[in-house]
């Protein structure tokens, strides 16, 4: 793969920010941008404009949830993958419905973490420009 776009990476604990890092390095992500919440990540995105996001779900204060509707209204072709420690189906659901390309479980084996991201990367993502959408 050779990705050489710049992810945005929210999640409110540090411990899981480092984890996915360490992750997204071996998916050969060169640029990774890290917000601890989501009013945080939402003027990350305004300013850093990144190829992809990696939103939990799960956050005080403006959940993930709401922070992809806000990222989808101002931008509606962010690409969003949804981090989670829920197995709620009917919350993954939703934010497939409000335009998430995808969910991750966190406790998910690091191999099948690095698997679905790179799937995810090489169906939306091209060197790191967003994909044309299909005719």
């Amino acid at each position: 793969m050779n990705f050489t776009g710049t992810i945005l990476l929210v999640d409110d604990e540090p411990h899981i920010r480092k984890f996915i890092g360490l992750v997204l390095r071996q998916v050969g992500a060169p640029r990774i941008i890290e917000a601890g919440d989501g009013e945080e990540a939402l003027a990350v995105y305004q300013r850093e404009h990144p190829d992809l996001v990696l939103l939990d779900i799960n956050m005080p204060g403006l959940t993930g949830v709401e922070t992809l509707q806000q990222l989808k209204a101002a931008d509606p072709d962010c690409l969003v993958v949804m981090l989670t420690s829920l197995a709620s189906r009917q919350i993954v659901e939703e934010t497939l419905a409000l335009g998430a390309v995808g969910y991750i479980r966190k406790d998910t084996p690091k191999d099948e973490i690095i698997r679905t991201l790179s799937e995810i990367i090489a169906n939306c993502l091209d060197a790191g420009e967003p994909a044309e959408p299909a005719p």
